[in-house]
């Protein structure tokens, strides 16, 4: 069987102030870019990261 791809992160956009529930460590970080399932996120404490979309759903901060 076949895992689908499925975008966990379909609303974010670049510029979008988001954090990881799995890595709070990571403080809020910006969206970059997101193509596909890629989401390029600059994270203050932890710098920039590529995260697959397909795995971890980033929570956006108000």
């Amino acid at each position: 069987m076949v895992k689908e791809n499925i975008d966990l992160n379909p609303f974010l956009e670049p510029g979008a102030i988001v954090f990881n529930p799995n890595a709070p460590e990571w403080g809020n970080g910006q969206v970059q870019s997101k193509i596909g399932n890629k989401v390029t996120v600059n994270f203050e404490d932890m710098g920039k990261l590529v995260i697959d979309g397909s795995l971890i759903a980033l929570e956006m901060v108000n």
